[in-house]
């Protein structure tokens, strides 16, 4: 039998950390949300990951009451070095650079996710379709109309001013909608896996490049690290695939005394990576966050980072649009955030695409130039300090939760 669930103002598709987030933003308005997640809610957090978080994403965080239950459980890291296989020309940056207390943190999926989520209950206005799936959705000129399967509650259509798409890079949300994309997928894969070392620190944050493909280290809590090593294709699952004693020596080879003698913890995952950017975030009645928008390849630990400030930033627009009594479905107000974060994505996109390409291979002018430019970057100041705010999401427009 189907059941329709009138007046929501905001159906957000995809219950991970983006989608949560942009919930979370809108928890205090009187705007009615529903959250649509295809999975049950403890399989959703089960993902066994952890992100590089930047500073932007720590004061959202913050505003959103949920940083001090995060911060309990993550790593953090007070330094960030970047270094090209065995070259001895090493850039550092410190958190007496930003004059903060750390430069960013690695936040662990389950950890984030279970936060917040957490952080929406007891609030009347948000209201949980899971597990559901999205079997049709109707744009028309004065409401949109979701159509939901459920094995509990059947078939649901739920009406709502807007549509967010924070369902991931394969997007049902904006397939559906016809919105085509732009961009290619590299050559690599993505190695990740938990390792338990012996340093006596475990305070510093370190991308080391490879022929190959980059590497970036995030320290976790308890002398743990997660390992985040960009291979081609072929090399990614040979890893995967080493017994763990092998694949633990290889891999201490590559990452040198910076972690001493490792232990593996847990199983190695292996996912291609892509760049993709979508023609447009927005269109009637529809705005894309997140991986449905754009995807990043995985060097800098920029991806999470900018799904979240697409959150925020769209929280701020809808807010500002109801504030001023204008329909939220809008292309008028949908713009806004799209003009906002569109250009601001691209300049990640093409920043972590220039490093990925300069970095990944051993042409020897490229390396000498490369190298150059590692010393430049150490010696000079004012470069160091624009490439550090930039990865720590303080260059560009900063949003506001206003609520």
């Amino acid at each position: 039998m189907e059941k329709s669930h009138l007046g929501f103002d905001v159906i957000i598709v995809g219950g991970g950390i983006v989608g949560v987030t942009l919930a979370a933003c809108l928890k205090q308005t009187d705007l009615r949300i529903a959250i649509v997640e295809a999975q049950p809610l403890d399989v959703v957090t089960q993902r066994q990951r952890a992100y590089a978080m930047s500073l932007l994403s720590q004061r959202l965080f913050q505003e959103l009451g949920v940083w001090e239950a995060i911060a309990a459980r993550s790593g953090k890291y007070r330094n960030i070095q970047l270094s090209d296989e065995n070259f001895s020309g090493v850039v550092r940056f410190s958190r007496q650079d930003l004059k903060t207390d750390f430069l960013g943190f690695s936040g662990q999926h389950q950890v984030v996710l279970e936060t917040l989520q957490a952080s929406l209950r007891g609030y009347g206005n948000i209201r949980w379709f899971c597990p559901a799936q999205v079997t049709a959705i109707h744009y028309e000129s004065e409401q949109v109309i979701v159509e939901l399967s459920s094995e509990t509650q059947g078939q649901i259509k739920i009406q709502g001013a807007l549509v967010v798409g924070a369902d991931g890079p394969r997007s049902l949300v904006r397939q559906g909608a016809g919105i085509k994309t732009r961009g290619w997928k590299y050559w690599q894969s993505c190695v990740t896996c938990v390792v338990e070392h012996d340093a006596p620190r475990n305070d510093v944050a370190f991308e080391r490049f490879w022929g190959t493909g980059p590497m970036g280290v995030l320290p976790l809590t308890e002398n743990r690290c997660q390992i985040v090593w960009t291979n081609p294709h072929a090399e990614a699952q040979r890893l995967k695939e080493l017994p763990p004693e092998v694949f633990l020596e290889y891999l201490e080879q590559h990452t040198g005394p910076q972690l001493g003698r490792l232990k593996l913890l847990g199983d190695r995952q292996v996912f291609p990576v892509q760049l993709m950017q979508g023609d447009r975030y927005v269109d009637h009645r529809l705005a894309l966050v997140g991986d449905a928008a754009h995807c990043c390849h995985p060097v800098g630990g920029q991806g999470l980072n900018l799904g979240i400030r697409d959150a925020a930033a769209l929280a701020q627009t809808l807010i500002e649009a109801q504030q001023r009594g204008q329909d939220l479905g809008s292309l008028a107000v949908l713009k806004r955030y799209e003009r906002w974060r569109k250009r601001e994505n691209l300049v990640i996109l093409g920043f972590t695409d220039f490093l990925n390409r300069l970095f990944s291979n051993r042409v020897w002018p490229v390396v000498w130039v490369r190298r150059l430019g590692l010393i430049v970057m150490a010696k000079f100041n004012p470069l160091r300090l624009f490439a550090l705010k930039l990865m720590t999401g303080q260059k560009g427009r900063q949003p506001r939760i206003l609520a």
